[in-house]
């Protein structure tokens, strides 16, 4: 994995009254535990992964209290777990990063929450929205909307998160409804400390067993049922939901003197709009703000009586809500006008559309609010001072680009040094130059990057697992066959049924390219079916090429992925042979980072046993390096980059190898390939050599020694003679 949570998970353990001290996710899985949960499941991706992570190194303790845990296949096959909670008194918890998560589980979602639980169902998500999010820009709040789930944002620290998590098994049984519970990036990973209580093992367990299935006709999906389930929703579900939230006030109201104006935050937000207030001289260090604010811990279903109470008796609030559409300030001006009030709602006419609101973007639109609304606890001219406050950011901005002198190059991210999908998309270069250009679908993962200078392979992304599906509606309509990018863990998720069996059994003649590093790589190199190593709980290895030729796929090769001529070739035939049908081409080549987290602590204890170790390097000969830079523009690795010419007669940069490299022979591979000039070279860093590697060294050294300086005089007598 990515990272070890061993020591971290130890914490899980403890009692009622003692403090924890962590990262958010550490909490959110000691919340869980006190929860009294039954099973646990999901599918990793950021910023969520780690809590996969973390119940992996707690299987112990998991298993001492009776816990099932999972890692699902997909993120539908987690949602579907939760169906454990419709007939039985059982809590349960999956998770995933949503949105794109919640698109592949939405399915389940829906009929999950058309039929209502008995047990607490929650599902925990990333929500992975603004500058740091790596996926297409959407938010949750529509999926519980549609369905009926209701969705908790709270407040980024541990003790409301926790606190949050254990509330959502409650709002859920007493409602008969699925809760959704959101964390930013920033709440995953925020660190604090909370006061715990005793871990519960839950009343149903792996310790004990449920004796007596149940059969209840009304909580299948079907005619009538289904009926009957949207009128519990509106009758019963909602308003036990709307009660329940007001009841427990799951939603805070902190006062403020400038009582005429008020804020409406989501709870994910509040940090961001503290520490805006306080640049404003509205709040103090410890969050005691000027300003009312009412924080919606519960985002969906919004509690009418609560928003229409916080708004009696002020002139205008702000609506905060980050992103699009504006589901919340909607609802909340359909409330306020229902109820015939006359506060005025200021919110996307503030703050921007679309796009994360930063601590830029907060100040800026509170000031402007406070400008605008003039608070009468403020009077004009401390108004007009707040609105001041915002002024130094417009002058911030240029003087730090004056300071650097020059723009920061972007920095797009790509894949690592040594990474074993980097050849594939060498190769792919080369098949294009004797070829001509091919169409290709990429797909989601780290080979994503090979839509990124230098390869910009790759003409659409349309989800997990689904760049051969996406493929099907082209392939007919192109003169060229069309090539397909598919990782390992994506045809594990989604890939094998929705792209390979489906171009089985509609004949689609086309390539598919199925980049074999052996892990999840991009979330953090968690195990999948086919995964090289497995934990002594699955020893089982499930093989790729296996399932392809059960489903009928007849042409199936594997190359090395470092081998990039044999993958060029393959490419070549692949591309051009008169069989038709799917021909699946399998780069064999584990993910580098997995594989040097594995054998560095195996070669650390051998140095420290004495015995040999050999590391491989590359570089390149400075008197050969022509200076043109292809092998550059063919591999992009951060490990290839240039340096001054040493020769006085030559001006262009050589190309060199820096301290980076990981021994991978990529470069190697490419000029070799490519029919670059030979200017690269391989070196063996032997450590704890044995006599005869010494000896030999020695006399190697002193010979190439002689020649050198032979070579030097008659260097100086040719110069002479001149």
């Amino acid at each position: 994995m990515e990272r070890s949570f061993a020591e971290e998970v130890k914490r899980l353990s403890l009692g009622d009254g003692e403090v924890f001290h962590g990262e958010g996710i550490l909490a959110v899985t000691k919340a869980l535990l006190q929860s009294g949960v039954s099973y646990i499941g999901g599918y990793q991706g950021a910023p969520i992964s780690h809590l996969i992570d973390v119940l992996g190194d707690s299987r112990e303790l998991l298993d001492e209290l009776g816990i099932y845990f999972e890692n699902s296949a997909s993120e539908a096959g987690a949602a579907a777990m939760l169906g454990a909670s419709i007939n039985y008194p059982v809590r349960g918890a999956v998770t995933w990063k949503s949105t794109v998560g919640t698109n592949v589980a939405s399915d389940a979602l829906s009929n999950l929450a058309s039929a209502g639980v008995k047990g607490g169902a929650l599902v925990i998500l990333g929500e992975d929205y603004g500058e740091g999010s790596s996926i297409i820009q959407e938010r949750t709040h529509a999926f519980a909307m549609k369905s009926q789930m209701w969705l908790m944002d709270p407040r980024p620290n541990l003790g409301s998160i926790v606190d949050a998590v254990e509330r959502s098994f409650e709002l859920s049984e007493a409602s008969q409804t699925p809760v959704m519970l959101q964390l930013r990036i920033r709440a995953c990973h925020v660190h604090g400390s909370f006061v715990c209580k005793d871990n519960r093992a839950p009343a149903v367990s792996t310790r004990e067993l449920i004796q007596q299935p149940n059969f209840d006709f009304s909580h299948i999906n079907l005619p009538p049922s289904i009926y009957e389930h949207e009128r519990l929703k509106i009758s019963s579900r909602w308003p036990a939901a709307l009660d329940f939230i007001r009841r427990e006030q799951l939603n805070e109201h902190f006062e403020g003197d400038c009582g005429d104006v008020g804020l409406i935050v989501p709870g994910g937000l509040y940090n961001g709009v503290i520490r805006a207030l306080q640049q404003l001289g509205l709040a103090d260090a410890f969050g005691a703000c000027r300003i009312p604010m009412l924080v919606l811990n519960v985002v969906y279903p919004m509690v009418p009586d609560e928003l229409i109470d916080f708004c009696a008796g002020k002139r205008a609030v702000l609506m905060v809500e980050e992103g699009q559409p504006n589901y919340m300030e909607d609802a909340l001006h359909a409330i306020l006008r229902r109820a015939g009030s006359a506060t005025s709602l200021y919110g996307k006419d503030i703050f921007p559309m679309a796009g994360e609101y930063t601590g830029e973007v907060m100040v800026r639109a509170l000031a402007e609010f406070v400008r605008m609304t003039e608070p009468m606890g403020l009077a004009s001219a401390g108004a007009a001072d707040v609105a001041a406050a915002a002024a130094p950011l417009a002058v911030l901005k240029p003087q730090a680009v004056e300071a650097f002198g020059a723009p920061v190059p972007t920095r797009p991210p790509g894949f690592c040094i040594g990474c074993p999908e980097r050849p594939v998309f060498a190769a792919i270069k080369l098949m294009q130059k004797e070829l001509g250009p091919v169409h290709v679908s990429a797909d989601i993962g780290c080979h994503t990057f090979g839509t990124l200078p230098p390869f910009n392979v790759g003409s659409t992304v349309l989800g997990y697992g689904l760049g051969l599906a996406s493929s099907s509606g082209l392939a007919p309509l192109m003169r060229n066959r069309l090539l397909s990018i598919m990782g390992d863990g994506g045809f594990w998720h989604n890939g094998f049924t929705s792209g390979v069996v489906n171009a089985v059994y509609n004949n689609q003649d086309s390539v598919l390219v199925i980049l074999k590093n052996g892990y999840t790589s991009a979330t953090g190199t968690q195990a999948i079916p086919s995964s090289p190593t497995q934990s002594a709980a699955r020893p089982l290895t499930l093989d790729i090429e296996a399932a392809l030729r059960g489903v009928g796929v007849g042409w199936v090769r594997k190359v090395t992925s470092y081998n990039v001529a044999e993958m060029r070739d393959t490419l070549q035939e692949a591309m051009t042979t008169e069989e038709g049908g799917l021909k699946v081409i399998i780069a064999d080549g584990e993910c580098q980072l997995e594989r040097q987290r594995r054998i560095k602590p195996v070669n650390a204890a051998k140095l420290q046993r004495g015995e040999r170790v050999v590391r491989t390097r590359f570089g390149i000969d400075d008197d050969v390096c022509t200076g043109d830079h292809s092998c550059i523009r063919l591999s992009g690795c951060p490990s290839l980059t240039v340096k001054p010419n040493p020769s006085a007669l030559r001006t262009d940069p050589v190309a060199t190898v820096n301290q980076g490299c990981m021994g991978c022979g990529l470069c190697g591979e490419n000029a070799h390939a490519a029919v670059l000039c030979p200017s690269f070279y391989k070196a063996e860093i032997v450590q704890n050599a044995g006599a005869w590697e010494r000896f030999m060294f020695r006399m190697r050294s002193g010979v190439i020694g002689l020649m050198a300086g032979r070579a030097r005089s008659l260097a100086v007598e040719k110069v002479a003679l001149v």
